[in-house]
């Protein structure tokens, strides 16, 4: 039963995080009346570095050494540095440029570019479920990019944030190589180095340094949107596993666009809907690709027979496959199903 209660609360944090990445989009739509786009990219990664540094100050004492980043790390850590300072300024062009509802979905796209840089740069295989998500994605992607149905002008808006997108997918990547070391660590470099590199090319346009209410309220985006999600996420995947956590995640676009609807008070057009449905037909793939794992298990059995007083063993050996959803350590079927089944008594007598 607790163990039961302690799954609900990390499903409850792992909805939380999602949620709270979600509003970056239409609350920065509103903060670009008054703050560059280049300021707000700025101001949201430091607002989620001091938010998550001060959180790290209670954490620190408890980290392992062997948590902490090395030289062995610096490659991955600067090219996501890098990323990191362009992505965020590519994506509050692309949502002043457009609007933050067709910027809130095309934020899956971040799933198509991590796997396909996964693909060209990592060799990492890609699933043949997770093919058909990246086509219905792509598609869907496509359609939200063209302004107006009686025209096929492409929207600059969509291009950067679907350049936003590129840039965190290969960011992905690099985070990833890091994924065993501190977590607190990584945002807190994020927030620092991304952050202030932001605000030194800001300095360098020569745009004009925003209000400090402005700079308040952009900070605090930052730290809810990016640092507390990510540490929400942390949280939860400690008991949900990274599998099932990241398929609740996939949910933020969803709700990052209809927060644009209601907070942004924007109309939604044909080619929105039309999106919307590609969009969630791809996640649904996504979704079931990450919680769904194929096993095979091979039987070994040693059969005893006696025949006119002579006895005698058999050995068979021969496997089934089942599927597990999510990082279950427990199967859920039962073996004794499967000892009963027509396929093992065929496998008996084939052996025998």
């Amino acid at each position: 039963m607790l163990k039961q209660k302690t799954k609900t609360s990390a499903v409850i944090l792992a909805l939380l995080a999602a949620g709270f990445y979600a509003i970056n989009t239409p609350f920065s739509k509103v903060l670009l009346n008054n703050v560059t786009p280049t300021f707000i990219a700025a101001f949201l990664y430091l607002g989620a570095g001091l938010g998550v540094g001060i959180m790290y100050l209670f954490h620190i004492k408890k980290e392992k050494k062997s948590e902490r980043l090395t030289k062995q790390d610096l490659p991955y850590t600067i090219g996501m540095i890098g990323l990191d300072i362009a992505a965020p300024i590519f994506l509050m062009i692309g949502i002043k440029m457009g609007t933050a509802s067709n910027a809130s979905l095309l934020g899956n796209f971040e799933i198509v570019a991590t796997a396909l840089m996964a693909l060209l740069f990592f060799k990492e295989k890609v699933s043949r479920k997770l093919w058909i998500a990246i086509g219905f994605i792509t598609l869907s992607s496509i359609v939200l990019s063209f302004e107006g149905s009686d025209s096929f002008q492409f929207s600059i808006g969509s291009f950067f944030v679907i350049l936003a997108t590129c840039c965190w997918g290969l960011e992905n990547n690099c985070t990833r190589k890091m994924s065993d070391k501190s977590t607190y660590e990584i945002v807190l470099l994020k927030g620092i180095f991304s952050g202030g590199g932001s605000f030194t090319i800001a300095l360098v346009l020569g745009e004009k340094i925003p209000e400090m209410k402005y700079i308040a309220e952009v900070m605090l985006l930052g730290f809810v949107a990016y640092g507390l999600s990510i540490f929400l996420y942390i949280r939860a995947q400690r008991d949900l596993g990274a599998a099932k956590t990241s398929s609740f995640y996939a949910v933020a676009p969803f709700v990052g666009s209809f927060l644009a609807f209601a907070v942004n008070g924007e109309k939604l057009a044909l080619e929105y809907f039309i999106g919307l449905a590609l969009m969630f037909l791809g996640t649904v793939f996504v979704v079931y690709d990450t919680m769904v794992k194929h096993h095979l298990h091979e039987h070994t059995h040693t059969i005893v027979h006696t025949h006119n007083g002579v006895t005698h063993a058999h050995v068979i050996t021969h496997e089934h496959e089942h599927k597990h959803f999510g990082n279950e350590e427990r199967h859920n079927h039962k073996h004794k199903d499967y000892i009963n089944s027509q396929e093992h008594k065929l496998a008996h007598a084939n052996g025998l």
